[in-house]
């Protein structure tokens, strides 16, 4: 670290108790220092960008306005640097039942969410009418202020260790390179690519749209977001949901270290999924012959990468992700699309000529080239600004190698090296959260992404919230997505209401 940036860190570091008491300070006063940007106009303006924008044309056509909301790059610094969270609104329509700003986040870390009102809007029905519904794309992300290191591939938390010492020693390389990369491109603004910064931009949100207090409705990383605002800010939140509740002990800079099992038994399953369907996918007439059939796919890439069309080629350290990313849902059309893309891969190993689906090629776009770069950029800060820690090259190899044997796919990945190993540290420690806040929390038993047990922990450390339970159901987002009525009617009540339920719910999968 040059000794500029080093002087700067820690003056932030200095800084940081001051900024976290002047932004909890009481929810009716804006802190003076940050009067500016907490009474700031909104200038509201239609969403599209240019006529091929989809998204923005959606917006538009359902009603939407959008705004830019100016917030420094630094909250110790609020005279110096700032940048734009861009925001969407659609507003209440049952104005006798007006309940207030309900802001959406949709995980990633780093997913843009300024099309979140049109999707829930969709589920929430006449509910929707009783909030301003409000998404954010959060800093550096989408159409706020952006942040691309430049990379050239697209999956820096999403590579595997490989089979042996030589392969990891390439992931080593790989990590410092990345974590190089941006630390030339963007080494100014890095400490500030954080989670507790983005809750303070909420904050900021908040005041400008002129309501006391914030509703807020996060999935995945957006929990976290959450949990994250409601301790900086206390006494600011009015109803909250938490869907795939990411509970602090899980937030890691390895993302899926913990989830291991929880991976390799929804494989397992999507496994028994497709063995029964084997006449149309032909990867195997039992569960244990279509495992064989992925180990054998695997085993092929180790040796040699796969070739998919013309323009890719598919490594050891990027084809585990490719089943992973097919495991977050237990519905039967996400099951089918990974099936095919199984039965693709197969005939790859087998070192046949295959093209891929146009599914396929958007998702190896993203992993292989430079179109993922924003995207991993973005989420690599987030991660690494938060929870980076120096544990040493040889500890992570040691991990994969004690995983391998029990979870053959998701071991090498959960447990690989990240560029937050060579990232600084984190200029603000983790949030600590002993608050207590009368949320409600949706899980499934066996997501493979948001464990219940981390939400069981949250329902534990928040004593004043309900837990709604989808049992049996290995899937990753459940309101609106998992076409469970059961959940959908829970969480429009609360947030028709605003009262949770008596005791815990439990829906079926």
């Amino acid at each position: 670290m040059s000794t500029s940036r080093h002087l700067k860190v820690l003056t932030a570091c200095a800084a940081v108790l001051a900024v976290t008491a002047t932004t909890t300070a009481a929810a009716a006063t804006a802190p003076d220092r940050l009067a500016r940007f907490y009474d700031q106009h909104v200038d509201w303006h239609t969403c599209a960008l240019g006529p091929d924008d989809d998204p923005g044309q959606a917006l538009d056509a359902a009603g939407a306005d959008c705004a830019d909301i100016t917030v420094p790059l630094d909250y110790t610094d609020p005279g110096g640097r700032t940048v734009t969270v861009a925001i969407s609104r659609l507003k209440a329509t049952d104005t006798d039942h007006r309940v207030g700003p309900l802001l959406l986040n949709d995980g990633g870390p780093a997913g843009p969410s300024l099309h979140m009102p049109l999707t829930k809007s969709q589920v929430m029905g006449e509910v929707a009418g009783r909030y301003d519904l409000i998404g954010m794309d959060p800093r550096f992300v989408g159409r706020s202020t952006p942040l691309d290191c430049g990379w050239d591939l697209g999956s820096a938390f999403l590579r595997s260790a490989g089979a042996d010492p030589a392969a990891y020693r390439e992931e080593v390389a790989v990590a410092r390179e990345l974590a190089g990369r941006c630390e030339r491109a963007h080494g100014d603004v890095l400490p500030y690519v954080t989670t507790r910064d983005t809750a303070r931009d909420m904050d900021v949100i908040r005041a400008a749209l002129g309501a006391d207090t914030l509703s807020y409705l996060g999935y995945s990383y957006g929990s976290y977001l959450g949990e994250v605002y409601s301790q900086l800010f206390p006494g600011r939140t009015d109803r909250m949901v938490l869907d795939g509740v990411n509970s602090p002990e899980y937030y890691n800079q390895t993302l899926l270290r913990g989830a291991e099992a929880a991976n390799e038994g929804a494989l397992r399953a999507w496994a028994s999924w497709a063995a029964a369907r084997h006449a149309t996918y032909g990867l195997g007439a039992t569960r244990g012959r279509v495992l064989a059939t992925v180990e054998h796919i695997l085993g092929a890439a180790a040796k040699e990468p796969l070739r998919i069309g013309k323009a890719y080629l598919l490594d050891e350290h990027v084809l585990p992700s490719v089943f992973i990313g097919g495991l977050g849902s237990d519905l039967d059309e996400r099951r089918a699309d990974l099936a095919e893309t199984v039965s693709l891969l197969a005939r790859a190993a087998d070192r046949e000529p295959v093209e891929p689906s146009g599914r396929l090629a958007g998702q190896l776009d993203f992993l292989l080239t430079g179109t993922g770069s924003a995207a991993s950029s973005q989420m690599t800060a987030i991660i690494c600004g938060d929870v980076a820690e120096r544990r040493g090259v040889d500890s992570y190899w040691r991990a994969v190698e004690e995983s391998r044997e029990r979870f053959p796919l998701a071991g090498p990945l959960a447990g690989n090296i990240t560029p937050c190993e060579f990232w600084d540290r984190p200029v603000e420690a983790p949030t600590v959260l002993d608050n207590d806040v009368p949320a409600l929390l949706v899980n499934a038993t066996d997501d493979p992404r948001t464990l219940y047990a981390g939400a069981e922990a949250m329902h534990e450390r928040w004593p004043s919230s309900r837990l709604l339970t989808v049992k049996g159901a290995r899937q990753h987002g459940l309101y609106g997505e998992y076409g469970n009525a059961c959940v959908d009617e829970r969480v429009n009540a609360y947030l028709r209401t605003g009262r949770l339920p008596a005791h815990d719910p439990t829906c079926g999968a």
